[in-house]
């Protein structure tokens, strides 16, 4: 049996040692939301991912581009990992202590390339408010319909950690009837 692409991303950054949970549709599908894009989404803050030397072992199956981000770029960087036949994997390599929290407090769940770390709800949540982009609005409100107020409760008490655009799209939301 084959292995998939997310499955040998996931075995690669585990042997490293470099943390990562899966975010985007991904983890929402885990989470009960049906979603779909073509690609899958894993969050990591360690730099490390951004070393060719990491994904070396993994060139004989995959085409691995990295883009490094500037000072000015939300992200440190991105890893994208491109396979004939294969889902694409990107590696999104946050540079923020709350962005550490969410991959620290995935918890293992099963997915389709198996048990794999996956972030919360409410630090999916946090994620999309920090993107801030249309689809993101709406996968937080579906969120929010699974959730109800446990998880509006959860995101409270990590809210204040976000930028201010981030902290504003959350209070239209819970003002909303």
């Amino acid at each position: 049996m084959t292995l998939s692409l997310l499955r040998r991303v996931h075995d690669r950054l585990a042997d490293t040692g470099i943390t990562h949970a899966l975010i985007g549709a991904a983890a929402l599908a885990v989470h009960g939301i049906s979603r779909s894009t073509f690609d899958q989404d894993l969050l990591v803050t360690d730099r490390r991912a951004l070393d060719p030397a990491t994904w070396a072992g993994l060139a004989d199956v995959a085409d691995v581009d990295i883009r490094r981000g500037d000072d000015e770029d939300p992200l440190a960087g991105v890893v994208r990992l491109v396979s004939p036949g294969e889902r694409d994997v990107d590696i999104i390599v946050g540079r923020h202590e709350w962005q550490r929290r969410i991959v620290d407090n995935a918890v293992l769940r099963d997915t389709p390339a198996g048990s794999i770390p996956v972030a919360s709800p409410e630090g999916l949540v946090l994620l999309k408010l920090y993107a801030g982009g249309a689809q993101d609005l709406w996968d937080i409100e579906q969120l929010r319909i699974a959730g109800g107020p446990a998880l509006e409760a959860a995101v409270n008490r990590h809210v204040a950690s976000l930028p201010h655009q981030a902290r504003e799209a959350w209070t239209r939301f819970t003002s909303k009837p």
